[in-house]
């Protein structure tokens, strides 16, 4: 990491947009307050500053890994999306909001379209919080009570698991296309020239939860729900 002591908290953002996320986490301001070093600025917030130095490394550093998804026994894949995928959104949405409610305040005059952005991203919360909470309640406990079914030997006699899966699908979708519109509005991400900080942490933040957004529909439509049908099939009188 960086001489904390010396280096500013928009020097850094500037540097690595994700830090952003950091500072904003501990109520430091990063955009127009941004031109005090980081241990001044943990001073002033009684932040500590070894604990902003380690959460600075962490977000800046790549753990990006590949995994054979398609290989893994169908109940640890639901405790990874879960794990992983739930907990991001739920982890990212608050912050999220923040920025784009505060870029729509500030700059929506010139820039109308993040004033769209900001309705978009709060409807795509409002979408994704109730459809995490479904899959939890429902259709993972489902699926995961059909794998004991198969484990000890036993049959179901009536067919389930398709019906929650047609609704996670179109959710899927509604979803999808709320972050394909936010992307294609902000030219794919792209501030504007001249654009703050927090601008640039938006689409920064936007374009990380899109990411996520897309792996987590692709392990539940293309490899947790059709196993689950086929795992449903094969305990099937």
């Amino acid at each position: 990491m960086q001489d904390l002591q010396e280096q500013t908290v928009a020097q850094i953002v500037t540097q690595n947009i994700k830090s952003a996320d950091v500072f904003k986490k501990h109520g430091i301001d990063f955009c127009c307050g941004g031109n005090v070093s980081v241990a001044k600025a943990c001073e002033r917030k009684g932040v500590d500053l070894r604990a902003i130095g380690s959460e600075l490394d962490q977000a800046l550093t790549n753990t990006t890994a590949t995994h054979n998804y398609d290989s893994w026994e169908l109940g640890f894949l639901i405790d990874f999306i879960e794990n992983s995928h739930h907990t991001y959104v739920r982890n990212n949405v608050e912050l999220l909001l923040q920025y784009t409610n505060r870029v729509a305040e500030v700059h929506g005059d010139t820039h109308p379209e993040v004033v769209r952005i900001n309705q978009l991203s709060t409807d795509l919360v409002a979408e994704l919080l109730p459809h995490l909470q479904k899959e939890e309640q429902i259709l993972f406990p489902f699926v995961k009570n059909l794998l004991q079914v198969k484990k000890e030997g036993k049959t179901v006699d009536q067919k389930f698991v398709a019906s929650p899966i047609n609704v996670m699908h179109l959710e899927h979708d509604h979803a999808g296309d709320i972050i394909k519109e936010i992307a294609q509005l902000s030219n794919n991400f792209t501030p504007p020239e001249g654009a703050c900080n927090t601008y640039r942490a938006m689409y920064a933040k936007l374009e990380e939860f899109q990411n996520d957004l897309f792996q987590h529909i692709h392990l539940e439509n293309n490899i947790l729900f059709p196993k689950a049908i086929l795992l449903e099939e094969e305990v099937s009188l």
